[in-house]
Parts: structure tokens; C-alpha cells; sequence
């Protein structure tokens, strides 16, 4: 195992195989990593999970425009909506 394999904090699964509890522990895990520097202030985070709540494009936490897990990239000050929603 490289030491990239240890540090990586989401794991690949299969739906079969998919925990919500365990994504939720892994989605906040990864979002309290992020510098408070480079974190989203909690008020703009919200706003930008709204936003994906109200788009077509989200499907179980994914965003079918991009693939990524859209928590985590709300949680970033300097990621965007691909979708250019927020």
C-alpha cells in the first residue's frame, strides 16, 4: 500500500456495498481536514448545498454534471458549481 492509499479517506464501493453512516462519518472527516483558511463559512455552505438540492443534477449526494460528492465540494471556498449555480 502506497502512502497515498493511506491517507485517502473515501473509499471506493459498490452500491451493494454502500453505508450511509459510513459516508456521512467520511464526508465529515474530510470536510474537518480542510484549513479553516480554505473552508466555506458554514452560512455559504448551506446556501451552496441549497442550491444543490434544487438542481436536477443531484443523484445520492453525487452531482451527475461532475461526479463529485457535492458536500465535499461546498465545503471548499475555492471550488465552483460546474453547473455555475453558485
Amino acid at each position: 500500500m502506497s502512502d497515498n492509499d493511506e491517507k485517502r479517506i473515501c473509499k471506493r464501493c459498490l452500491l451493494r456495498d454502500f453505508n450511509p453512516n459510513a459516508y456521512k462519518e467520511t464526508i465529515e472527516e474530510y470536510i474537518n481536514r480542510i484549513r479553516t483558511s480554505e473552508r466555506t463559512p458554514d452560512e455559504l455552505y448551506r446556501e451552496r448545498l441549497d442550491a444543490c438540492m434544487n438542481c436536477d443534477k443531484l443523484n445520492q449526494g453525487t452531482c451527475n454534471a461532475c461526479g463529485c460528492y457535492v458536500e465535499l465540494r461546498a465545503a471548499s471556498v475555492i471550488a465552483r458549481c460546474p453547473k455555475k449555480k453558485w
